[in-house]
């Protein structure tokens, strides 16, 4: 009896969930394949884009990669180092005035 409980250590998902997430990620990429052939423009596509990239890369990791079931490790894996990319992103938007500023200033602009 030990034995036959060693084997079921694992978790199984029913497929139903499975070919949910697949149909989902066919909506998104379709979705963001739309942008492109509705030629929109700017902001709005970039948007967009970004948008459905990171809504399927979030199904992915979280029903692929069994990310859903452990909600601590979603947050570490998923929600920190994109807020860590912000927060360095910021700080480069707020040094790249100042690094110009500074080349107009000493190398004549």
């Amino acid at each position: 009896m030990a034995a036959g409980a060693a084997h079921e250590t694992g978790q199984a998902h029913p497929i139903r969930l499975y070919l949910l997430v697949w149909g989902w990620l066919f909506v998104l990429s379709a979705c963001s394949y739309l942008v492109d052939y509705f030629h929109l423009h700017g902001y709005l596509r970039w948007f967009l884009i970004l948008l459905f990239m990171i809504v399927k890369a979030g199904l992915i990791v979280a029903v692929f990669m069994h990310m859903a079931w452990e909600r601590l490790a979603l947050v570490y894996a998923i929600l920190v180092p994109p807020a860590a990319l912000l927060v360095f992103v910021a700080i480069m938007t707020f040094e790249a005035s100042y690094t110009l500023l500074t080349r107009l200033a000493f190398a004549g602009g």
